[in-house]
Parts: C-alpha cells; structure tokens; sequence
C-alpha cells in the first residue's frame, strides 16, 4: 500500500514538474530581482544596513571572538556589475602566464601559490580560456579526475590532513580552482574559515612549501602524466 502510495506521489511530483518546465517564465517562480533581494535582506538589518552576525561566528573553528565584532553595512546592488580580471581573453593573465606552473599538460597546468600562511596552496587552470560554465565536457571530465589526484596527493604528504577545494569565480573569468592543504592536527582550521586563518597565519616557510609542491607535481606525473616543464607537456607553447 505504502509502495503503491508513493508511486503515485511520485507520478503527480514528475507531472508537476514537466508541468511547471512548461509554463511561460512570467507565470513561474523565479530568483528575486536585485532590488528584490536587497530589500529582502534589509528587513533583517539594523538602522544602519548592518545585519546580525553570522552563526559561523560562533562556531569553535571561527577565528574571531564575537565580542566587539559588527557586521559592514550593506550595500545596495550595483548594475551592470563590473567585469572580473580577464573576462576579455587578449587581457588574461592566466594566459599569458600559461607557462608557468609546477605542472602540465595538453590542457592544464598546476601552480603553487605563494606567500600563504598554511602548508601549501596550489591553483589548476585550464591552459585555454574558459570558465566552469563554458568548460568543454571532454575537459570537465579531465577536471574531476585531476581534481581527485591532486586531492589524493596533497593528503598523502607529512603533517596534512585533508585538502580543500575550491571554484569562486567572482574574481577572475578564467577557470581557476583552490586547493588548500590543512595542517595535521589543526582541528580548529577545518571547514570554510580555513581561507580566512590562512589570511591570518604568518608566512609558512617557502622551501618546505615548494618541496612539497615538487612532490605533488611528481605524483600528478606518475599518476595521470603530463610534465614537470611545460615545454615537455604541450604543444600550444
């Protein structure tokens, strides 16, 4: 009785949707214009556009005590918005510097990132000019593989823990992805206030980053190919 129940349910739900799919957009629901959500988010504001603090700042991995912290007012929706870095590919610098990296191949290069307060950071880009939404799917499967390799051999040096990943995006037009490796017992760093610890950390020594950079680079190469050069790994230089 239950089973047959919840076809039926399941029927009208998957009716209901290719119902819905099939509506003019006016008469569907849709994300809240700009001004919308500006003054959604104002009702939940002060006099002065600041809004409560978030719960994340109570969290025990938070690095900042609550007392004495407010919120920055507010501010209202700015139309059109301004381009990001890159968004005209003759101005990119992800492909001008398309050479430099610790590793390559074909379509991708894998860069560390320097002056970063936890064990490494390191950036993949695709060699070409896309962003995630534009990404080709041959290249997009490429991603998820070596995403999952990098992942695997961040986590396989001394001291690391776990490996972060990361796509914002709201920066530059060129794809770019985080990978962020904590610090083995640094609990307090786990989850997504680590970016923020790492802006608070002193600088981690180069030489033991760039070493363990090297190794990662070697692993990519054993695991998935490409070249430590990128002279070795593609044709497009």
């Amino acid at each position: 009785m239950f089973s047959e129940q919840r076809n039926q349910s399941l029927t009208a739900h998957a009716a209901s949707t290719v119902e819905s799919a099939m509506m003019p957009t006016s008469l569907r629901d849709m994300a809240l214009r700009p001004d919308e959500f500006y003054d959604h988010a104002l009702a939940a504001a002060d006099g002065d556009r600041r809004l409560p603090l978030a719960r994340m700042t109570g969290w025990d991995i938070s690095p900042f005590e609550p007392d004495g912290l407010r919120v920055a007012p507010l501010r209202p929706p700015v139309l059109p918005e301004p381009p990001r870095h890159g968004e005209d590919p003759s101005n990119c610098e992800a492909c001008r510097d398309r050479g430099d990296g610790i590793w390559f191949n074909d379509n991708w290069r894998l860069t560390r990132i320097t002056g970063v307060g936890v064990p490494l950071v390191l950036m993949l880009y695709p060699r070409e000019h896309y962003d995630m939404a534009d990404l080709p799917d041959e290249l997009a499967a490429e991603l998820g593989v070596l995403s999952t390799h990098v992942v695997r051999h961040v986590q396989g040096l001394p001291h690391i823990s776990r490996a972060h990943v990361y796509r914002i995006g709201d920066g530059g037009a060129h794809l770019h992805i985080w990978f962020f490796a904590r610090p083995e017992g640094q609990a307090q760093l786990r989850g997504s206030w680590m970016p923020v610890w790492d802006d608070l950390l002193p600088e981690y020594p180069a030489d033991v980053a760039e070493a363990d950079a090297a190794i990662v680079a070697d692993a990519l190469v054993a695991s998935t190919g490409g070249s430590r050069s990128a002279a070795g790994a593609s044709r497009h230089d």
